[in-house]
């Protein structure tokens, strides 16, 4: 597992100042360009789905969907999308949450999760957990058991680890590389 978070990290690029100064932003971009590292990082996530026994995963807008789509299907189960409100159509679940600097709201088509089904949340970067916490809620409402949790990179330093346990329930998150 070391070799892997070594070429995975290699290829995260550091952009300085970004989206604001004194962010020092975390550009996976590099990663998808490489297809040995974005290789590496799908064959691991689908052993995450294996692990977990999930039989669905929920990506979360927009770079869980980069991330979740191709391990769904290497791993051989459905792909959920969780979107910013207003942007699935038809009837939606919709869950409300709070971010560092006002609110957001995400949605998933109920239909899409049902009893009986465990759901593997992926994303990109675990941050302060917001996001991640509101698509645990969503899945939960819509009558689906949290397989567990699935992220690239931690922050570590922004607490969404510990954020999260409570939701969790003791479901497992794993994180491919903590920063």
């Amino acid at each position: 597992m070391t070799d892997i978070k070594e070429l995975l990290l290699s290829r995260i690029r550091d952009v300085a100042d970004y989206p604001e100064p004194g962010v020092m932003f975390k550009d996976i971009t590099p990663l998808l360009a490489d297809p040995a590292a974005f290789t590496a990082l799908t064959d691991a996530l689908a052993e995450i789905v294996a692990d977990t026994g999930a039989t669905k995963i929920v990506g979360l807008e927009a770079r869980g969907f980069i991330l979740g789509a191709p391990a769904a299907v290497r791993a051989g189960v459905g792909f959920i999308p969780v979107r910013k409100a207003g942007k699935l159509p038809g009837a939606t679940l919709s869950q409300a949450y709070d971010l560092e600097y006002g609110s957001a709201e995400i949605e998933v088509h109920a239909e899409d999760l049902t009893t009986g089904d465990r759901v593997l949340v992926v994303d990109d970067v675990l941050a302060t957990g917001g996001t991640v916490e509101a698509s645990l809620q969503l899945i939960r409402r819509a009558g689906a058991e949290v397989a567990g949790v699935a992220i690239l990179m931690e922050l570590g330093f922004l607490g969404g680890r510990q954020r999260l346990e409570p939701a969790l329930a003791g479901a497992p998150l794993e994180t491919l590389i903590t920063v």
